[in-house]
């Protein structure tokens, strides 16, 4: 009986150790998270509403990629007129059409002439974090919306 239980272990041991050296299905590894990246550019003002309008183009560590338009607006204690040239990361996403709809946004910045920003975002699990350099005079804190769509 004992060497039939070792026999068996064996056996398992070795189909087990056989499934794990299998490289992983393509349904499996559709369900691990990817990283996108987002370059754009931003052009807005702000006097106690803020509003900026722009485009960009996000590309997934996946493969695809698409243009996008992106919109911030919100309002706070603001004043100025900006242009930003930036970059984003957007985390835990599936797929690229996760990165698509609205962010929430809470940030501060203050600068005249040239001016750095930092921001992060989320929409449910997923998370953009963003940088970018400007140039304008922007003074003040906003809570915003920062919308990402597909470019028509």
């Amino acid at each position: 009986m004992k060497n039939r239980t070792l026999g068996l272990t064996a056996a398992l041991v070795l189909a087990a150790s056989g499934l794990a050296a299998m490289p992983a299905s393509s349904a499996f590894a559709a369900t691990a998270p990817i990283k996108c990246h987002l370059t754009y550019e931003l052009a807005g003002w702000s006097a106690i509403y803020q509003h900026a309008t722009g485009s960009g183009h996000v590309r997934c560590d996946d493969g695809r990629s698409a243009a996008v338009t992106i919109s911030v607006h919100g309002g706070g204690l603001t004043a100025g007129k900006f242009r930003v040239s930036g970059h984003g990361e957007i985390s835990n996403v599936y797929g690229i059409d996760q990165v698509f709809g609205s962010y929430a946004q809470a940030g501060a910045s203050a600068g005249v002439v040239q001016s750095g920003t930092a921001q992060v975002l989320s929409k449910g699990t997923v998370s953009i974090a963003l940088t970018g350099t400007g140039q304008g005079v922007n003074l003040g804190v906003a809570v915003d919306k920062f919308d990402i769509e597909r470019a028509h």
